[in-house]
């Protein structure tokens, strides 16, 4: 297979004109649209086309996905920056070239993503520490150690050792809280809420729901923070053992109330959690994708999904394969990457099979309801976003994609297959981590890759965090920063 496929000569007229009719045909859509009306079982061209005429990312004519801005244009609050998850910041430099500027090594390994937070770089550990340091030298600021991590010995299966705090943390401008949740010794799950100037812990309470065993289950989700309400994503231990379910649990920012809580209804399995946990709309709505179930016939119990819940955790609205049974006996299942909300109220999902689905957000078509599907690449993390296009964490190489008229589904670029870590934007730059110890920075337009750095080994779910001329990088020693130059 190619690496990287060369990009198409399209005149900006014709991109343009497709533009127009797609506008037109979003525009004779309907939330009511049935799921007959919907399903396409056309694929893509196997040859990729130059989706670079598109508005980039500093153009005023894109148009975003709805989510809430972060609280300076420097900070990064949360996974991939907004509740949309795009990992988005028209606003940093692209770079001519990369440097070390410090490497800190904490307690433990760094699988969630760094947060930025009035030049703090606040960083949860494996070691159930948070850290603030500062974000142009690195000094530790403080730390806060809020439990004892769970060693693997003591777990049914896994694959982290120690287990502590692995899903990114959120913070809430609103109580200058930094939201982390820790799995300590006991086991449990413990939501704790610490101010992000000082470290002291304001708010802690355990976030196991009810009839929930917290040794089979494993909180790898980023959190997600939306009118007063922390969401914490659940899935299993690496193996598959055990009798875990996917959950997505609420609790009020102030610790105080009963928690809320959705499960998924299978007999066993059906883990949410994909790196980014849920993605929020405008109204509050919270998308997630959730994994293979136990069923492999019957009737579907939403494993192998795309689920879209309420604030309070209600079920909405669903879609899922129509080879879900088969997905869920081969594990080749959706659940390995967060959904994608793109703009014109568009979703795009993708995961272990191969296969790619396009889907209205407001009306996911159950069953088989796809807009289109598309024989793409099996992808694992997040995606980053502006518009309608999307960059995916594809594992033979980050992939461009974009819709196209129909809508449908258009393949652009696709990077060298060792790129194929979370990506970010900044400006016309998308970084990715190759997981064994390079960071890249690609050119948005084509894919080649402008510059690159080698740092130390991190997880293979690591994505960057961008912010003011810098980017940070969970390793599995601790955190690093690296500049960029201009």
């Amino acid at each position: 297979m190619r690496n990287h496929y060369p990009a198409h000569s399209i005149t900006y007229r014709t991109i343009w004109v497709a533009f127009l009719v797609l506008l037109v045909a979003l525009a004779a859509c309907s939330d009511s649209t049935s799921s007959s009306d919907s399903q396409s079982s056309g694929s893509t061209s196997q040859t990729p086309i130059s989706l670079s005429p598109f508005p980039t990312p500093n153009s005023s004519n894109t148009k975003a996905p709805t989510a809430t801005a972060p609280v300076s244009s420097a900070d990064w609050t949360m996974y991939h920056r907004d509740l949309a998850r795009t990992g988005y910041d028209a606003n940093e430099p692209d770079p001519a070239s990369l440097a070390q500027e410090w490497n800190s090594s904490l307690d433990g390994a760094v699988y969630a993503e760094p947060l930025v937070v009035g030049g703090h770089v606040i960083v949860a550990s494996e070691g159930d520490t948070l850290y603030s340091l500062d974000a142009h030298t690195g000094q530790v600021l403080w730390h806060t150690n809020v439990g004892t991590p769970v060693p693997l010995s003591s777990l049914p299966c896994g694959n982290i050792d120690p287990l502590g705090i692995t899903g990114t943390p959120v913070y809430d401008p609103a109580t200058n809280l930094v939201f982390a949740v820790a799995e300590v010794s006991g086991p449990a799950h413990i939501l704790v809420g610490v101010d992000a100037g000082t470290g002291q812990v304001r708010v802690r309470r355990t976030v196991d729901a009810p009839g929930m065993d917290p040794r089979a289950h494993q909180q790898r989700a980023a959190l997600a923070l939306s009118h007063g309400m922390v969401y914490i994503a659940y899935g299993g231990l690496y193996g598959d053992c055990s009798d875990y379910h996917g959950w997505v649990v609420a609790s009020q920012t102030n610790g105080q109330g009963a928690l809320l809580s959705y499960q998924v209804p299978t007999a066993r399995e059906g883990g949410i959690w994909a790196t980014p946990g849920p993605a929020i709309d405008g109204a509050g709505n919270l998308y997630v994708s959730v994994g293979n179930g136990s069923a492999t016939g019957g009737s579907w119990d939403r494993s192998d999904s795309v689920l879209k819940l309420s604030p309070t955790l209600k079920l909405l609205d669903d879609f899922a394969p129509t080879q879900w049974a088969q997905d869920n006996a081969g594990d080749a299942d959706l659940g390995s990457m967060g959904p994608v909300l793109l703009s014109d109220g568009l979703v795009f999902a993708a995961g272990k099979s191969g296969l790619a689905y396009l889907l209205h957000a407001n009306a996911l078509g159950g069953i088989g309801g796809q807009i289109q599907v598309a024989s793409i690449c099996t992808a694992f993390g997040g995606a980053a976003t502006y518009g309608s296009v999307a960059f995916i964490p594809c594992t033979d190489g980050l992939r461009e994609v974009g819709v196209g008229t129909g809508p449908s589904i258009l393949v652009g670029w696709h990077a060298p297959g060792q790129i194929n870590g979370s990506p970010v934007i900044g400006g016309h730059t998308v970084y990715s981590l190759d997981p064994s110890g390079t960071l890249y920075a690609l050119n948005i337009s084509n894919g080649t890759v402008n510059t690159s750095i080698s740092v130390p080994q991190t997880s293979r779910f690591a994505t960057p965090t961008l912010s003011a001329g810098y980017l940070y990088v969970g390793t599995m020693t601790g955190i690093v920063a690296i500049a960029i130059k201009e």
